[in-house]
């Protein structure tokens, strides 16, 4: 684990989850929420946190704060991980396997959350045994902790290895970097216009009504 948590500039959160807790006392019942929030820059660098509050935006905010102060260095190989590998939390296990460019991230929504935040665009994952969000979220970190590069292994082992499978279908892909998007500026309507127009709708009804009725009785309608 690497400590970012001076640095929060370029980091973005997803909430996979929002769970109610009620204690039953001598008023009544008192409610508490817990938040899981995953935590990333799309480059790499992933963290997920669990804290409750009495309120959901103060637990979402702990959460926040937690997954920045523990954060995972995820490696890639252009947009993909280096090797298949199986992650294990209690009951869960996720399984995550490179895949090709423009494949995509195929998984479900808490995983696909971690995967995403952490900068993969191509990867293929199966989730085992329990699919209880937080589960799930440990075992694909635990998953993505126990990567390794080819330099690396290269390194601790002192052997040379052969191009992988991984790195000849990544060979000609280009390496593309993430551009975090500013959100879209909402238009605001002034309330005047609306108001106008709806009584513009409601006078011309009265008025085809007053004739629909002077008509059926046969009289001409009264001039103004």
């Amino acid at each position: 684990m690497i400590d970012e948590s001076s640095e929060s500039q370029g980091f973005e959160s997803s909430t996979v989850g929002v769970f109610r807790t009620a204690a039953t006392v001598k008023g009544g019942r008192r409610f508490s929420f817990g938040a899981l929030v995953v935590v990333g820059d799309r480059r790499g660098r992933v963290g997920f946190g669990y804290a409750k509050g009495k309120e959901v935006p103060p637990a979402i905010e702990k959460a926040e704060k937690t997954a920045r102060r523990d954060l995972l260095k995820v490696e890639l190989i252009k947009g993909t991980i280096p090797h298949s590998v199986l992650g294990r939390f209690g009951a869960s296990e996720v399984r995550l396997l490179p895949a090709s460019p423009g494949t995509g991230v195929v998984a479900g929504g808490t995983v696909r959350a971690v995967l995403e935040l952490a900068g993969v665009r191509d990867c293929l994952t199966k989730c085992y045994g329990s699919t209880n969000k937080k589960n799930l979220v440990k075992a694909t970190m635990n998953g993505l902790q126990q990567l390794r590069s080819k330099r690396l292994v290269e390194e601790l082992r002192g052997v040379s290895i052969e191009t992988t499978h991984v790195e000849e279908f990544t060979a000609n892909a280009p390496e593309v970097e993430y551009v975090r998007k500013a959100p879209p500026k909402r238009e605001e309507q002034s309330g005047g216009g609306r108001r106008g127009s709806g009584r513009g709708r409601g006078r011309s009804r009265r008025e085809g009504g007053e004739e629909g009725q002077a008509g059926q009785t046969g009289q001409s309608p009264a001039p103004e």
